[in-house]
């Protein structure tokens, strides 16, 4: 038979995850005996040549399962029922859908997460320039296949933003400050030049992770404070304060501060009220900057839209 849909396949995702399975891989052997898929469908592969159309599909009824709460992910490949998860299904649902899981907030907001854009910094000349994505329509039958990619687009990012920011979290310190001064230089501060950045001492770095030196002569520097906090862990306006104070005490007027959660209301406001340049990077602003500058990601497939040449076929003799 042919290869279920995600959501098809969501229900049964789930009830093999609530009988103990730790991954996807795990799942696909079940799936392909319960719908009867042949060994040639079940070796089906997407264009992209890496993966199947069977494993492409649950991965996907899982990871918006997971979004709705129904699955949780303590490490990478290890995906884990949820006591959310247990009681859907212990109501027997005769299937699970994205209307089903639309019920559920976390659902809910991821998906308005993928359709707008939250501010990114723009370059190393204009730092505090923000670009806004348009907010797409969900995809349905009534869309173009431009508006629908665009959407599936949107979707694949916001699926990639929350993938980046769990593996932040399994970073070391260290790790995640040099992550830090490698995304910097990609996005052109210190020249674009790898040399023109440094990290400081692991201990007595005085509230400083980094520095990245924006001329040749280091004239001019931009100081850095990455902190790897959990995502329920805001930063503060105490946090803020004290990285002023180190700036201060370097005589430096710029700074970045990045975390992979977020900061508060009055760290924000705090900076309004001091004279130095600083830019607050949250996590996910911090995934999509990572996308967008190719950084710790790569490009697993490429679809180009072509069109009529208009002035190829033009009349030019009249």
């Amino acid at each position: 038979m042919a290869i279920p849909d995600y959501e098809t396949l969501m229900l049964p995702v789930l009830k093999l995850f609530g009988d103990g399975a730790p991954n996807v891989a795990a799942c696909v052997p079940s799936l392909q005996k319960q719908f009867g898929i042949t060994d040639d469908e079940a070796a089906e592969l997407l264009p992209s040549g890496r993966i199947t159309v069977l494993q492409s599909r649950a991965h996907w009824a899982r990871t918006y399962l997971a979004k709705a709460g129904l699955l949780t992910s303590p490490k990478r490949n290890l995906h884990i029922i949820t006591d959310l998860g247990r009681e859907v299904l212990s109501s027997n649902p005769g299937r699970i859908d994205n209307d089903t899981l639309a019920n559920f907030q976390g659902f809910r907001d991821w998906i308005s997460r993928s359709r707008q854009g939250d501010g990114t910094v723009g370059d190393a000349g204009n730092p505090n320039r923000e670009t806004v994505i348009e907010d797409p329509t969900p995809i349905d039958e009534r869309q173009t296949p431009e508006d629908a990619m665009v959407t599936a687009a949107a979707l694949l990012d916001a699926a990639l933003r929350d993938d980046l920011l769990a593996l932040l979290q399994q970073l070391s310190p260290r790790r995640f400050e040099r992550l830090i001064l490698d995304l910097l230089i990609a996005m052109g501060y210190g020249g674009g030049d790898f040399a023109n950045g440094m990290m400081t001492k692991a201990t007595g770095d005085g509230g400083i992770d980094g520095i990245i030196h924006e001329d040749a002569l280091g004239l001019d520097a931009v100081y850095v404070q990455a902190k790897r906090y959990a995502p329920d862990s805001r930063v503060s306006r105490p946090d803020v304060q004290r990285f002023i104070g180190s700036l201060t005490g370097e005589g430096a007027t710029k700074g970045v501060f990045v975390t992979t959660s977020d900061f508060s209301k009055e760290a924000h406001e705090y900076l309004t009220r001091v004279q130095h340049r600083v830019v607050l990077i949250n996590g996910q602003r911090l995934a999509r900057l990572m996308i967008q500058h190719g950084v710790g990601v790569r490009v697993r497939q490429t679809y180009r839209l072509q069109s009529i040449d208009e002035d190829y076929f033009a009349d030019v003799g009249g």
